[in-house]
């Protein structure tokens, strides 16, 4: 009897808060799981499966060239990004015909193209400077991709590999590097003025 007198003492919002803190706290979980795949997420074009790649950040250089190994049956084996006047890492499998594409002084990629089926079988590249490369040959499923938001770049990738070549790719966005250091650059000289 005690224990109901207590309840009725206490205030609706004690209550509810008292008795729906494991179900609140739950509902935060899964907003919070939901809204973090969703907004961190990022798109992988093909069937994917195997080993994970990701290219690592240059935070001072802009892509200056791409690199891909074709295979038999034209899948594309491995992928290379060059930033500055390095090359990456190479990701993916080894072996097959290399291709490579160089861009121009101020040169990005904006766009891609491709197809898969369960590898990466076809991927061009396009510029800014209307050029385009492209590697492997076209057949499977298609895809495209494009910066969500205006003068957005090319800045890494990432994906999946097997033992035959790369059976998944996304990519990375951002503003270009050479522009942001010219800004910076820019207001440090007038600041110092």
């Amino acid at each position: 009897e005690s224990l109901s007198e207590s309840r009725v003492d206490c205030p609706p919002l004690c209550r509810s808060l008292g008795t729906l803190q494991p179900e609140a706290m739950l509902l935060w979980l899964t907003l919070a799981l939901l809204w973090s795949t969703t907004c961190w997420a990022e798109q992988i074009y093909g069937s994917g499966g195997g080993q994970y790649f990701s290219t690592s950040p240059d935070y001072d250089n802009d892509i200056t060239g791409i690199q891909l190994s074709i295979g038999d049956s034209d899948v594309i084996k491995s992928i290379q990004l060059r930033y500055g006047s390095s090359w990456s890492k190479s990701h993916g499998v080894q072996g097959g015909k290399t291709q490579e594409f160089l861009l121009r002084p101020g040169e990005h990629i904006v766009a891609v193209y491709g197809t898969h089926t369960f590898y990466l079988r076809h991927l061009v590249v396009y510029t800014d400077q209307k050029r385009s490369a492209s590697f492997g040959r076209e057949v499977g499923n298609r895809f495209s991709e494009i910066p969500g938001e205006h003068r957005k770049v090319l800045t890494g990738i990432f994906g999946q590999h097997k033992l035959l070549g790369i059976t998944g790719i996304g990519f990375q966005w951002d503003d270009p590097r050479e522009e942001l250091t010219t800004v910076l650059t820019t207001t440090f000289w007038h600041r110092l003025k």
